[in-house]
């Protein structure tokens, strides 16, 4: 067995891991990212980026084969023949199910960082805060002060544009100027703000999309088509920014198809001492030995990892001592709201495609407000004219309809909540060792569902919804509340959660585990709660955060 050393290993390309590598190099460190799939170059390997709707056999959609390939994709709008190259082949890795739990995931360089949603907030003291207050699971180790500077050191790399909006609890932060709201939201926006006595906010999206030029970046070009990848590195992924910064110092090797099989953990000094590999080609095992390591495999791979690497010191995985490794899953519970018309408004227009919605921060259980279940949820959507292809009932075939469809038709605007779901200790994932993938390795299962708590949310996500529509003026508005599984916000978080006490928590405050300090955790498994609002910018934040106290305790020895 072949064997490397270098001073840092990071385990994982997408979001945090693309981070820590960054980080890790500018601070002198040689680093090595391991990512199990294949490498995505840069522009050259966009290779739909360009491509006009009718250069796709099927517009863009579906078909028959692919519904019968990704049987896990096909629940969403994520399956579609554009970017199907960017999903997990289904067959080759699969899960268990227990319960419905949709996991949409890509295994290649970059990971999800390609088909982010973009959107990046600040989580406040209201969401750190919240465990210690509602008596739920562990307290968070850390608040947001120490936080804010990690957040605008995260922001002002990645390139975030938003407005500084004022909101105590949705903390503005280094932003680009901002996308600017169509007619209609701006009005709604005026409308909502007015009727609740500036009590509720919508707000322009803020978003990783750049608005000016950046970093050996371009500025957003309005195409809309960032899941495909940004030939303009408009939009913030590892391709775009944190790999090229990496690369620049000289200290990065990236290593793609590299399945990290475990964690070495050396039982005299408790430490890691290293990481196992599979390479995903040859099937030929590998070790990389490092001082430090970070594992940004995404939460739930991240906490496949440490579960495989049980020993007979802990033999439910590193990390595992606590008794949490694993439990604690959360997500984003969505696909509840609202949508309505929005009459008058014809002689405008809206120009380009913005990559980019509106936002409508929490307001539920915050001050005197006191609903019958604890935490809250925010609103993303946006207003638009519907186009050529909408259906026109009453009219017949010939001159009147392609008069009418050479209009864009009437204003709708729509909102879809997303709430908060509590941190369960008996929502977990497990090793299921009957079940191998293709590389015969054990999958997990999922063993995850909202509970009470989130199902009364729900109520109140589709009914405000229809209430501020109707107040800002929209008509026939319906509401909507879709079946949701667990994984489908594809948020995931929790199972290493961050905490005070080594005993109820697998991470301490600086993202390290608590059985093996130099071994950091930053991605979605490190969560103590959920929040409502898109965790990526938090992830960069922590990541930044857990690499600068790592470099510290190398320099005085302690990892």
């Amino acid at each position: 067995m072949e064997k490397y050393t270098y001073d840092a290993i990071v385990i994982g390309s997408g979001i945090s891991g693309g981070m820590a590598a960054k980080e890790l190099t500018e601070k002198g460190l040689k680093t090595i990212m391991l990512e199990r799939g294949r490498n995505i170059e840069h522009i050259k390997d966009y290779v739909n980026a360009n491509k006009a709707p009718w250069e796709f056999p099927h517009r863009g959609g579906k078909t028959q084969q692919m519904m019968e390939d990704y049987p896990v994709l096909k629940r969403d709008y994520t399956l579609n023949e554009t970017n199907l190259s960017y999903w997990v082949n289904e067959k080759e890795s699969p899960y268990v199910e227990v319960k419905p739990f949709d996991w949409f995931r890509g295994y290649h360089v970059g990971g999800r960082s390609l088909m982010w949603g973009r959107q990046s907030y600040r989580l406040s003291d209201l969401d750190f805060e919240a465990n210690l207050k509602d008596g739920v699971a562990v307290d968070w180790p850390i608040r947001y002060k120490e936080m804010a500077p990690w957040y605008s050191h995260a922001e002002k790399f990645a390139g975030i544009s938003g407005n500084r909006d004022g909101i105590p609890h949705l903390p503005d932060g280094d932003y680009m100027p901002a996308m600017e709201m169509n007619v209609v939201e701006k009005d709604v926006a005026a409308r909502i703000k007015k009727h609740y006595k500036e009590q509720r906010h919508m707000i322009i999206g803020r978003t990783a999309n750049i608005t000016k030029p950046h970093h050996n970046r371009v500025n957003c070009q309005y195409r809309n088509k960032c899941w495909l990848g940004c030939p303009f590195g408009a939009y913030f992924s590892t391709q775009s920014a944190t790999l090229p910064a990496a690369m620049a110092t000289g200290n990065l090797t990236l290593r793609p198809f590299s399945i990290v099989t475990k964690i070495i953990y050396d039982k005299d000094t408790k430490r890691a001492k290293g990481v196992e590999i599979l390479d995903a080609e040859t099937n030929k095992t590998y070790e990389y030995f490092a001082k430090v390591i970070f594992l940004n495999a995404s939460a739930l791979n991240s906490a496949w990892v440490l579960m495989n690497s049980a020993t007979d010191v802990w033999p439910g995985g590193l990390g595992s001592s606590s008794g949490e490794l694993g439990h604690n899953v959360m997500d984003h519970h969505f696909r509840a709201g609202a949508s309505g018309e929005m009459p008058g408004y014809e002689d405008k227009y809206v120009y380009g495609r913005r990559a980019n919605g509106i936002y409508i921060p929490r307001f539920r259980n915050i001050g005197g407000d006191k609903r019958d279940y604890i935490r809250g949820f925010g609103y993303q959507g946006s207003a638009g004219r519907q186009g050529w292809s909408r259906d026109i009932a009453e009219m017949s075939i010939g001159g009147d309809l392609k008069d009418a469809l050479s209009e864009p038709g009437g204003w709708t605007m729509g909102i879809t909540g997303f709430g908060e779901t509590l941190p369960y200790h008996d929502n977990r994932i497990f090793l299921d060792k009957d079940k191998k993938d293709k590389w015969g390795l054990p999958v997990l299962a999922m063993d995850a569902t909202i509970r009470d708590n989130e199902l009364k949310m729900r109520i109140d996500m589709m009914a405000d919804a229809k209430e501020m529509l109707e107040a800002a003026g929209l008509q026939n508005v319906k509401t909507y509340n879709n079946p949701y599984s667990m994984g489908g916000g594809i948020h995931e978080m929790g199972t290493a959660r961050m905490g005070r006490d080594p005993k109820t928590s697998v991470l301490n405050a600086h993202n390290q585990v608590w059985d093996a300090p130099n071994v950091y955790v930053t991605d979605g498994a490190a969560m103590t709660s959920a929040g409502c609002q898109n965790p990526s910018l938090t992830y960069l934040a922590l990541t930044a955060r857990a690499v600068d106290h790592a470099v510290g305790e190398l320099k005085k020895q302690n990892v």
